[in-house]
């Protein structure tokens, strides 16, 4: 079958170039497979450095499309589908990856034999690792008011009492079926995009992937973790809002807005409020229990003040 892999680049061309080098063999195990890579608007020599590498590794199975507007992550990928889709002898199954991740062997085609076996699986996504082969949280529930107030807290009694309803379940080393998977390996059956369209391109940068994997599921597929299929994932290195750094700097704006639009767009007004005072709720019991406590401070800055600025004041744009 054919398969067309999907990379959107910001300005981090050196992490792409290795991420295709660690495709180079799936790519040849499996074969008619094509990559495009999706800049978007980078602004910086990304396009030249990554036709440059393309020409001298003689990677022909991999495309650059050039973007003139940096529109975000499902904007950026929504591009690469489309062209692929458009084909005349257009792809089975498009595999989303992020560009800060390098595939372990393998990856690629233990995910595609997962879903050629049970065709009632969209989407499938793979276990993310560190570099040292520790897992990652790839495999979540659905955001929900109550799953916001037990982030929020971080509290023994409340995480306990709302452990069912918490993002972030345990991870699991065996395939199972989940509510929605990292979009940082998620690989999609083209029927998947002939039923509910692409990605909601409203979303700048998070939240996208829980939208999409929503939308599937309402429209009756299944989406599964294949741990089989092991993806490095180098957090934080294209967006700088997760990974080890991730508090040293005010968190942006958009992650507000998608957090927002997600709530609002797939469970209306009223339960969008129910999380926003549950996420305050809780926060400010996290802020009582460390000034009680005297813990340090480990939130990014401003954070609760900017929860309200985007969150309860949607109309800001800077």
């Amino acid at each position: 079958m054919k398969l067309h892999i999907i990379i959107v680049n910001y300005r981090t061309a050196a992490l792409v170039v290795d991420c295709l080098r660690s495709l180079q063999p799936e790519i040849e195990a499996h074969g008619n497979t094509v990559v495009t890579i999706v800049d978007g608007a980078s602004g910086d020599d990304s396009v030249a450095a990554l036709e440059v590498a393309c020409r001298e590794a003689d990677w022909t199975w991999v495309r650059v499309l050039a973007l003139d507007v940096n529109g975000g992550f499902a904007y950026g990928n929504n591009a690469g589908i489309e062209t692929a889709l458009a084909e005349a002898d257009g792809p089975e199954y498009v595999w989303l990856l992020n560009p800060d991740t390098y595939v372990r062997p393998g990856a690629l085609m233990r995910l595609v034999d997962f879903m050629e076996a049970r065709p009632e699986v969209g989407i499938a996504g793979s276990r993310l690792e560190n570099p040292d082969g520790s897992p990652r949280f790839a495999a979540f529930r659905f955001a929900s008011p109550w799953s916001e107030l037990e982030a929020s807290a971080r509290c023994g009694p409340v995480s306990r009492l709302l452990q069912g309803q918490r993002i972030n379940p345990p991870i699991r080393d065996e395939a199972h079926a989940t509510d929605w998977v990292s979009g940082a390996s998620l690989l999609v059956r083209r029927q998947v995009f002939d039923d509910i369209g692409m990605l909601d391109a409203a979303y700048f940068l998070y939240y996208e992937e829980a939208d999409f994997c929503l939308r599937a599921a309402r429209a009756g597929w299944a989406i599964w973790h294949v741990p089989d299929s092991r993806v490095v994932h180098l957090v934080g290195q294209a967006s700088g809002v997760t990974g080890a750094r991730r508090n040293e700097r005010r968190r942006p704006g958009y992650w507000f807005a998608s957090r927002r639009r997600y709530f609002h767009k797939n469970h209306g007004v009223w339960t969008a409020r129910a999380a926003d005072a549950l996420w305050l709720l809780g926060y400010a019991l996290w802020t009582a229990r460390r000034w009680v406590t005297r813990s340090p401070h480990i939130d990014p800055p401003r954070l609760a003040r900017d929860f309200c600025r985007w969150s309860l004041r949607p109309g800001r744009t800077s």
